[in-house]
């Protein structure tokens, strides 16, 4: 196999990485470990090779079969809402799921983050593509499944935490059903191509959880498997 070029040249290059999240920092994102580890990310490895000179742009860029590789600010505002508390090595939340692997950028995000990540993907050829990079750039505690993200993966439920990257009308019981009370959701939720607001979401019951809204985004829509 071709050796991966983690470190990047040119337009991919470390420095461009750097300048990438110097800015996102500047937007506001605060949590010094979500920023850490974005700056170690080769996230020119996450998109087609046309397309890498891009990589290092504040910007959602497509990766096929309609999907996108979310915008780096999104990514980390994301990450640092449902890690809230938890990021730093002595208080790594112990198991997360991610619904929507897509290209696996945001997965390498919290796999820096967490100590065992499952994430779904309904998409085939995304699945196998980004369980292959991950594995291929040194993630041994990231779980790729092919799967549909309506219904989560229950065979490692109940979690500390869930992220969703694809845009329901609403918030899908099946997947509160799957936190630990106490436990946290970060969701767009909204009708695409309208109004999406990201919605943190906290479990405090069996029966009863809280929902607070963050800022408006654009997600691809929350669909079901690939027949």
């Amino acid at each position: 196999m071709e050796k991966l070029d983690i470190k990047g040249i040119g337009m991919t290059s470390q420095r461009t990485r750097n300048r990438l999240i110097d800015r996102i920092e500047h937007l506001g994102i605060k949590n010094e470990d979500v920023l850490r580890v974005m700056r170690l990310i080769p996230r020119h490895l996450f998109m087609d090779a046309a397309l890498s000179s891009r990589s290092y742009e504040n910007t959602a860029l497509p990766i096929g079969h309609g999907q996108t590789i979310s915008q780096p600010y999104i990514v980390a505002r994301m990450t640092e809402l449902l890690l809230e508390g938890h990021s730093d090595n002595d208080n790594r939340l112990e198991n997360v799921l991610e619904v929507g692997t897509g290209s696996g950028y945001q997965a390498a995000v919290l796999g820096g983050l967490v100590k065992q990540l499952h994430t779904v993907e309904r998409i085939l050829p995304l699945y196998r593509n980004s369980r292959d990079l991950l594995y291929d750039i040194g993630y041994r505690n990231i779980h790729v499944h092919h799967a549909d993200g309506t219904w989560g993966w229950q065979k490692k439920a109940p979690y500390d935490a869930v992220m969703v990257t694809a845009a329901p009308d609403e918030i899908p019981d099946s997947l509160i059903e799957q936190l630990k009370i106490g436990g946290r959701m970060i969701i767009p939720v909204g009708e695409n191509n309208g109004k999406q607001i990201l919605q943190l979401v906290i479990r405090t019951s069996e029966n009863e959880h809280t929902v607070e809204n963050h800022e408006s985004v654009l997600f691809v829509p929350f669909l079901q498997q690939d027949s």
